[in-house]
């Protein structure tokens, strides 16, 4: 690309933050009681809120990463988009409309309900922030590779300077608009990533004459792999440990879900539960619809750009959509091929920008609204008001987006894909157990609780730490040492069942049994919604 074809990209991202900016200024002139930071006045219909939620989850490991590891491993990329997209019927089952009931802003207040607050805030807070942090990483290096290719340079400066701007651009959103912001650039990001899928999904179609098996036998071809790059074990059926590595991931994917802070915010700002339940169900509708033109995109990538192109330009893969984009629009230099890759390009940043505003406003409301105002807070110690709660939790963006910046300058190697996935095996190990044991098991303790959350985050953080993810091999954050001992790169198939059996292990040894009319009420009222917020 030339300067003028680099100008012409630049001047549509420019565009996508001007827009995002002034709908930051618009919501932040509304009121900014705790209510209205948090879940934007509960306001929002089914609709809109479904638009939101799938806003949210749609992040660049679906649009970057997922369709770079269907164009670089096929039949085995393929399998992240099912993961994503069966994990969404967990929540619509599980909790959903329960979660909506029995909280109020956070997944503690669910929790507190029927436990001694201070220690399970404490503990669920504290997993939430690194949940989210572990997410923001992925977005944020998704940013410095599409930020890269655009300019047309491989040098680590464009990519560091672009994850500053996304990190800096992301506390100007949370800490000016709140909830209100935040939901609205979902939608408006939603509505874009769906058009701009439909666009590229079209193109490859037509470009094949709408017939899917020559396009999979073009991809095959393209990825040099032949017809390996259609059956299982390309990326995980190299040995026992990495089919169990796939067992891992797909465990997490499933049930991380309902476990991640920043989707289940979004259930407060609906109405009702109903509307809650209605909202899961639309934005099921656009995640599946979108995963499915995901897998076209990934083969059309494969097949058209060449699973070499697309690891040379990014060995991770989380620039494919955009050189597919280039292609379809009839190849580099061309102008066709530089105004889809320049829109392309743009509506992926646009999808990073309001990721990175979703996540980084559920963190810094764990801290302050779980951390700050309840479980720091001593016994007769005088009440934290809502304002200053609200001012903690806009200074707790400053402080988590500026270390999500440090860590992803270290993590710019990694898919963004697999970055989400081992978030995705933290929520699924640390927060799914202690929701869903307070929710359904009468028994039940703080100690449960407490034990639930722990034991199933720090193996999590553990086991990533001393895997192949960190340290001993190509693609590390730390490719030059090795202290790597645990095999596998996912740490879910250890981790989640650690986290139920230490739920389970912390409620049958604890002195303090649980109390049933605390549990009566918790039960009445996520089922029937009496007395919720």
């Amino acid at each position: 690309m030339n300067s003028s074809q680099h100008g012409l990209a630049v001047a549509l991202f420019a565009v996508i933050v001007l827009v995002t900016l002034g709908i930051t200024l618009w919501a932040g002139r509304r009121g900014q009681a705790a209510e209205e930071f948090y879940t934007g006045g509960r306001e929002f219909s089914p609709l809109q809120n479904g638009l939101a939620l799938s806003g949210d989850y749609l992040s660049a490991a679906s649009f970057l990463g997922v369709t770079g590891l269907i164009s670089l491993y096929g039949y085995d990329g393929v399998l992240y988009s099912i993961g994503f997209l069966v994990a969404w019927l967990a929540v619509l089952m599980l909790v959903a409309e329960l979660v909506r009931n029995a909280g109020r802003y956070t997944l503690a207040d669910v929790l507190a309900l029927r436990m001694r607050q201070r220690p399970v805030r404490a503990a669920v807070g504290s997993a939430s922030v690194v949940v989210t942090l572990l997410y923001l990483v992925a977005q944020m290096v998704g940013a410095g590779s599409l930020v890269a290719l655009l300019l047309g340079t491989g040098g680590g400066s464009a990519k560091t300077w672009a994850i500053v701007g996304v990190g800096a651009l992301m506390i100007v959103y949370v800490t000016v608009g709140g909830m209100k912001a935040t939901t609205w650039i979902q939608i408006v990001k939603a509505v874009l990533l769906v058009a701009g899928s439909l666009l590229l999904t079209g193109l490859v179609l037509v470009r094949f004459h709408g017939d899917l098996a020559e396009l999979m036998r073009a991809a095959a071809r393209g990825s040099g792999a032949g017809e390996a790059f259609l059956q299982p074990g390309l990326k995980y059926g190299t040995g026992t440990a990495s089919r169990l590595d796939f067992f891992s991931l797909g465990l997490a994917l499933v049930l991380g879900t309902a476990g991640l802070p920043h989707i289940l915010s979004r259930f407060y700002t609906v109405p009702t539960a109903r509307a809650a339940r209605r909202s899961t169900i639309w934005a099921i509708g656009l995640i599946g619809g979108f995963y499915l033109m995901a897998i076209v995109l990934g083969l059309g990538a494969a097949a058209l750009v060449g699973s070499a192109a697309v690891r040379a330009a990014n060995p991770a893969g989380n620039t494919a959509v955009p050189l597919l984009a280039q292609v379809l629009g009839g190849g580099a230099g061309s102008t066709g091929g530089v105004l889809l890759f320049a829109l392309i390009s743009a509506i992926a940043f646009a999808t990073i920008l309001a990721v990175v505003a979703g996540l980084t406003l559920a963190s810094s409301a764990a801290f302050a609204h779980d951390l700050f105002a309840r479980a720091w807070r001593r016994d007769g110690e005088r009440q934290v008001t809502e304002r200053q709660e609200v001012r903690v939790a806009r200074i707790a963006a400053v402080v988590i987006g500026a270390l999500a910046i440090v860590l992803s300058l270290y993590a710019q190697r990694l898919n963004v894909a697999f970055l989400v996935g081992l978030a995705f095996a933290v929520a699924a190990s640390a927060n799914l157990p202690t929701l869903l044991y307070s929710l359904f098991w009468r028994r039940f303790t703080t100690r449960g609780a407490v034990w639930s959350v722990y034991g199933g985050l720090v193996p999590a953080v553990l086991l990533v730490l001393f895997s192949p993810v960190v340290s001993g091999s190509p693609t590390a954050v730390f490719p030059g040492v090795d202290f790597h001992w645990f095999p596998l790169e996912n740490p879910g198939l250890v981790s989640i069942p650690l986290g139920f059996l230490a739920g389970w292990l912390g409620t049958v040894t604890s002195r303090e049994a649980a109390d049933p009319d605390k549990y009566a009420e918790l039960e009445v009222r996520s089922l029937t919604g009496a007395g919720a917020a």
